[in-house]
Protein backbone atom coordinates (compact mmCIF):
# COMPACT_ATOMS: atom_id res chain seq x y z
CA UNK A 1 0.00 0.00 0.00
CA UNK A 2 1.30 3.18 -1.36
CA UNK A 3 2.07 6.25 1.23
CA UNK A 4 -0.15 8.96 0.98
CA UNK A 5 1.15 11.17 3.44
CA UNK A 6 3.15 14.21 2.33
CA UNK A 7 7.24 14.16 2.74
CA UNK A 8 8.21 15.27 6.31
CA UNK A 9 9.86 18.60 4.26
CA UNK A 10 6.60 19.79 3.68
CA UNK A 11 5.79 19.60 7.50
CA UNK A 12 8.85 21.22 9.26
CA UNK A 13 8.86 24.45 9.55
CA UNK A 14 12.12 26.20 7.57
CA UNK A 15 12.60 28.62 5.37
CA UNK A 16 10.20 31.48 3.56
CA UNK A 17 12.04 31.17 0.77
CA UNK A 18 10.08 28.79 -2.02
CA UNK A 19 12.63 28.68 -4.11
CA UNK A 20 15.20 27.93 -1.44
CA UNK A 21 12.78 24.91 -0.38
CA UNK A 22 12.28 23.44 -3.75
CA UNK A 23 16.12 23.40 -4.18
CA UNK A 24 15.84 21.06 -0.97
CA UNK A 25 12.94 19.13 -2.01
CA UNK A 26 13.37 18.60 -6.24
CA UNK A 27 15.91 20.71 -7.22
CA UNK A 28 15.44 19.23 -10.62
CA UNK A 29 12.32 21.13 -10.88
CA UNK A 30 14.35 24.86 -10.67
CA UNK A 31 14.88 26.21 -13.91
CA UNK A 32 18.70 26.62 -13.12
CA UNK A 33 19.17 23.45 -12.25
CA UNK A 34 18.68 21.89 -15.79
CA UNK A 35 21.29 20.81 -17.89
CA UNK A 36 22.27 21.85 -21.23
CA UNK A 37 24.46 21.15 -23.95
CA UNK A 38 27.19 23.27 -24.52
CA UNK A 39 27.44 25.64 -26.83
CA UNK A 40 25.24 29.16 -27.78
CA UNK A 41 20.95 28.43 -27.69
CA UNK A 42 20.23 32.02 -28.33
CA UNK A 43 19.14 31.49 -32.06
CA UNK A 44 16.68 28.28 -30.43
CA UNK A 45 14.09 30.49 -28.89
CA UNK A 46 11.73 33.42 -29.26
CA UNK A 47 13.15 36.59 -27.28
CA UNK A 48 11.41 39.27 -26.10
CA UNK A 49 11.47 43.15 -25.82
CA UNK A 50 11.17 46.06 -24.79
CA UNK A 51 9.59 47.13 -21.48
CA UNK A 52 9.57 50.86 -20.41
CA UNK A 53 8.48 51.88 -16.81
CA UNK A 54 8.15 55.33 -15.85
CA UNK A 55 6.76 56.66 -11.67
CA UNK A 56 4.05 59.76 -11.46
CA UNK A 57 3.06 61.29 -8.29
CA UNK A 58 1.37 58.22 -6.57
CA UNK A 59 2.59 55.29 -8.85
CA UNK A 60 4.32 53.87 -11.09
CA UNK A 61 3.55 52.85 -14.91
CA UNK A 62 5.33 49.54 -16.56
CA UNK A 63 4.63 49.01 -19.90
CA UNK A 64 5.82 46.13 -22.63
CA UNK A 65 5.08 45.92 -26.72
CA UNK A 66 3.41 42.70 -27.98
CA UNK A 67 6.75 41.23 -29.98
CA UNK A 68 8.88 38.57 -29.65
CA UNK A 69 11.20 37.55 -32.36
CA UNK A 70 13.69 34.37 -33.18
CA UNK A 71 16.54 35.65 -34.96
CA UNK A 72 15.14 37.91 -38.07
CA UNK A 73 11.47 36.41 -37.73
CA UNK A 74 8.56 37.38 -35.50
CA UNK A 75 8.08 34.39 -33.32
CA UNK A 76 5.03 36.47 -32.26
CA UNK A 77 3.17 39.52 -32.66
CA UNK A 78 1.18 39.32 -29.58
CA UNK A 79 3.22 37.52 -26.75
CA UNK A 80 2.63 39.27 -22.81
CA UNK A 81 5.54 40.91 -20.93
CA UNK A 82 4.52 42.39 -18.21
CA UNK A 83 2.94 40.62 -15.34
CA UNK A 84 1.40 41.01 -11.82
CA UNK A 85 3.94 39.94 -9.33
CA UNK A 86 1.72 40.73 -6.36
CA UNK A 87 -1.11 43.55 -5.56
CA UNK A 88 1.70 46.53 -5.45
CA UNK A 89 4.13 45.06 -7.76
CA UNK A 90 4.95 44.36 -11.49
CA UNK A 91 7.74 42.66 -13.45
CA UNK A 92 8.38 43.17 -17.21
CA UNK A 93 10.65 40.83 -19.09
CA UNK A 94 13.16 40.94 -21.77
CA UNK A 95 15.56 38.62 -23.33
CA UNK A 96 14.60 34.30 -23.47
CA UNK A 97 10.60 34.72 -23.41
CA UNK A 98 9.86 30.81 -22.17
CA UNK A 99 12.15 31.33 -19.33
CA UNK A 100 11.24 34.75 -18.33
CA UNK A 101 7.95 33.76 -17.80
CA UNK A 102 8.78 30.64 -15.97
CA UNK A 103 10.97 32.84 -13.84
CA UNK A 104 7.88 35.47 -13.30
CA UNK A 105 5.83 32.44 -12.43
CA UNK A 106 8.36 31.11 -9.30
CA UNK A 107 8.73 34.95 -8.47
CA UNK A 108 5.06 35.14 -8.12
CA UNK A 109 5.27 31.93 -6.07
CA UNK A 110 7.80 33.61 -4.31
CA UNK A 111 6.37 36.35 -2.85
CA UNK A 112 2.79 34.19 -2.47
CA UNK A 113 4.88 31.33 -0.04
CA UNK A 114 6.67 34.54 1.75
CA UNK A 115 3.38 36.18 2.87
CA UNK A 116 1.33 32.71 3.85
CA UNK A 117 4.63 31.43 5.86
CA UNK A 118 5.34 35.21 7.52
CA UNK A 119 2.01 36.39 7.45
CA UNK A 120 3.08 39.50 5.78
CA UNK A 121 4.40 40.96 2.56
CA UNK A 122 8.22 41.09 1.46
CA UNK A 123 9.01 45.08 1.63
CA UNK A 124 10.23 46.40 -2.18
CA UNK A 125 13.71 46.09 -1.23
CA UNK A 126 13.20 42.52 -0.10
CA UNK A 127 11.04 41.53 -3.27
CA UNK A 128 13.81 42.92 -5.89
CA UNK A 129 16.71 41.53 -3.63
CA UNK A 130 14.16 37.94 -3.78
CA UNK A 131 13.98 38.43 -8.26
CA UNK A 132 17.84 39.17 -8.11
CA UNK A 133 18.80 35.94 -6.52
CA UNK A 134 16.62 33.90 -8.93
CA UNK A 135 18.57 35.65 -12.06
CA UNK A 136 21.44 34.81 -10.36
CA UNK A 137 20.21 31.46 -10.56
CA UNK A 138 19.98 31.63 -14.21
CA UNK A 139 23.77 32.65 -14.64
CA UNK A 140 24.15 29.25 -16.52
CA UNK A 141 21.72 29.73 -19.00
CA UNK A 142 22.90 33.54 -19.43
CA UNK A 143 26.16 32.11 -20.38
CA UNK A 144 24.81 30.06 -22.98
CA UNK A 145 22.57 32.60 -24.26
CA UNK A 146 19.33 32.12 -22.49
CA UNK A 147 19.66 34.98 -20.95
CA UNK A 148 16.53 36.85 -18.41
CA UNK A 149 16.55 40.16 -17.95
CA UNK A 150 13.86 41.67 -16.23
CA UNK A 151 12.21 45.05 -15.34
CA UNK A 152 11.09 45.20 -11.89
CA UNK A 153 8.21 48.13 -10.47
CA UNK A 154 5.85 48.64 -7.93
CA UNK A 155 4.11 50.83 -4.87
CA UNK A 156 6.73 51.12 -2.03
CA UNK A 157 3.83 51.24 0.68
CA UNK A 158 6.35 52.39 3.60
CA UNK A 159 7.71 55.15 1.36
CA UNK A 160 4.48 55.70 -0.47
CA UNK A 161 6.22 56.16 -3.90
CA UNK A 162 6.79 54.09 -7.43
CA UNK A 163 9.76 52.35 -7.65
CA UNK A 164 11.40 51.44 -10.34
CA UNK A 165 14.57 48.54 -10.39
CA UNK A 166 16.92 46.94 -13.14
CA UNK A 167 19.23 44.23 -13.01
CA UNK A 168 21.88 42.44 -15.13
CA UNK A 169 22.54 39.01 -16.24
CA UNK A 170 24.52 38.39 -12.90
CA UNK A 171 21.09 39.06 -10.72
CA UNK A 172 22.99 42.87 -9.76
CA UNK A 173 20.29 45.15 -8.63
CA UNK A 174 20.12 48.96 -9.47
CA UNK A 175 17.57 51.03 -8.45
CA UNK A 176 15.96 53.75 -11.33
CA UNK A 177 15.28 57.30 -10.72
CA UNK A 178 11.95 58.29 -12.59
CA UNK A 179 12.59 56.18 -15.67
CA UNK A 180 13.68 53.60 -17.34
CA UNK A 181 13.67 50.59 -20.05
CA UNK A 182 15.19 47.13 -20.94
CA UNK A 183 15.40 44.94 -23.92
CA UNK A 184 17.19 45.98 -27.45
CA UNK A 185 15.01 49.16 -27.99
CA UNK A 186 15.32 50.45 -24.31
CA UNK A 187 17.98 52.74 -25.98
CA UNK A 188 15.32 54.50 -28.11
CA UNK A 189 12.46 54.38 -25.44
CA UNK A 190 15.15 55.74 -22.87
CA UNK A 191 15.84 58.55 -25.25
CA UNK A 192 12.56 59.71 -25.64
CA UNK A 193 11.21 59.44 -22.44
CA UNK A 194 14.36 62.11 -21.34
CA UNK A 195 12.58 64.63 -23.43
CA UNK A 196 8.61 63.60 -22.66
CA UNK A 197 9.27 62.88 -18.91
CA UNK A 198 8.71 65.76 -16.27
CA UNK A 199 8.10 65.25 -12.63
CA UNK A 200 4.82 66.50 -12.45
CA UNK A 201 3.05 64.04 -15.25
CA UNK A 202 -0.08 62.30 -13.91
CA UNK A 203 -1.14 59.05 -14.31
CA UNK A 204 -3.03 59.86 -18.37
CA UNK A 205 0.77 61.71 -19.06
CA UNK A 206 2.62 58.95 -17.80
CA UNK A 207 0.98 56.20 -19.78
CA UNK A 208 0.83 58.34 -22.53
CA UNK A 209 4.60 58.95 -22.43
CA UNK A 210 5.69 55.48 -22.23
CA UNK A 211 3.56 54.24 -25.10
CA UNK A 212 5.28 57.21 -27.45
CA UNK A 213 8.65 55.45 -25.80
CA UNK A 214 7.61 52.36 -26.88
CA UNK A 215 6.49 53.20 -30.30
CA UNK A 216 9.96 55.49 -30.67
CA UNK A 217 11.15 52.11 -29.93
CA UNK A 218 9.53 50.31 -32.61
CA UNK A 219 10.39 52.97 -35.09
CA UNK A 220 14.56 52.32 -34.94
CA UNK A 221 14.81 48.48 -33.21
CA UNK A 222 13.10 45.66 -35.47
CA UNK A 223 12.90 43.64 -32.42
CA UNK A 224 10.46 45.94 -30.80
CA UNK A 225 6.44 45.83 -32.18
CA UNK A 226 4.43 49.15 -32.86
CA UNK A 227 1.02 49.53 -32.07
CA UNK A 228 -0.75 46.99 -34.72
CA UNK A 229 -4.14 48.88 -35.68
CA UNK A 230 -4.84 46.54 -38.16
CA UNK A 231 -4.85 43.45 -35.84
CA UNK A 232 -5.73 46.08 -32.54
CA UNK A 233 -2.50 44.62 -30.82
CA UNK A 234 -1.24 47.44 -28.43
CA UNK A 235 1.10 47.35 -25.55
CA UNK A 236 0.27 46.08 -22.39
CA UNK A 237 0.25 48.63 -19.92
CA UNK A 238 -0.21 48.48 -16.08
CA UNK A 239 -0.25 50.95 -13.30
CA UNK A 240 0.53 50.49 -9.56
CA UNK A 241 -0.72 53.09 -7.17
CA UNK A 242 -1.68 52.48 -3.52
CA UNK A 243 -4.67 51.00 -4.61
CA UNK A 244 -2.87 48.39 -5.93
CA UNK A 245 -1.63 46.73 -9.13
CA UNK A 246 -4.34 47.39 -12.38
CA UNK A 247 -3.58 46.40 -15.93
CA UNK A 248 -5.33 49.11 -18.36
CA UNK A 249 -7.84 47.79 -20.54
CA UNK A 250 -7.51 46.59 -24.48
CA UNK A 251 -10.01 50.13 -25.13
CA UNK A 252 -8.01 52.38 -22.54
CA UNK A 253 -4.87 51.21 -23.76
CA UNK A 254 -5.90 51.60 -27.95
CA UNK A 255 -7.20 54.98 -27.30
CA UNK A 256 -4.05 56.05 -26.06
CA UNK A 257 -2.01 54.20 -28.90
CA UNK A 258 -4.59 55.58 -31.59
CA UNK A 259 -3.74 59.04 -30.04
CA UNK A 260 -0.11 58.52 -30.84
CA UNK A 261 0.15 57.32 -34.15
CA UNK A 262 -2.82 60.01 -35.55
CA UNK A 263 0.27 62.39 -34.11
CA UNK A 264 2.68 60.78 -35.58
CA UNK A 265 0.95 61.50 -38.86
CA UNK A 266 1.41 65.39 -38.35
CA UNK A 267 4.58 65.24 -36.78
CA UNK A 268 6.79 61.35 -37.61
CA UNK A 269 9.43 61.85 -34.62
CA UNK A 270 7.40 62.62 -32.16
CA UNK A 271 6.20 65.60 -30.13
CA UNK A 272 9.00 68.15 -29.41
CA UNK A 273 10.08 68.91 -25.75
CA UNK A 274 11.05 72.53 -24.51
CA UNK A 275 14.35 73.23 -24.77
CA UNK A 276 14.11 75.23 -21.22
Amino acid sequence: MTDARLPDAFLTPGTSSFSDFLASVSPDLLPSRRVLPPGDAAALAPHGTTIVAATFPGGVVIAGDRRATMGNVIAQRDIEKVFPADEYSAVGIAGTAGLAVEMVRLFQTELEHYEKIEGTTLSMDGKANRLSALIRNNLGMAMQGLAVVPLFAGYDLSQEIGRIFSYDVTGGRYEETAFHSVGSGSVFARGALKKLYRDDLDQGGTVTAVVQALYDAADDDSATGGPDLFRRIFPIVSVITAEGHTRLGQDEVAAVADAVVASRMQRPDGPSAPLT
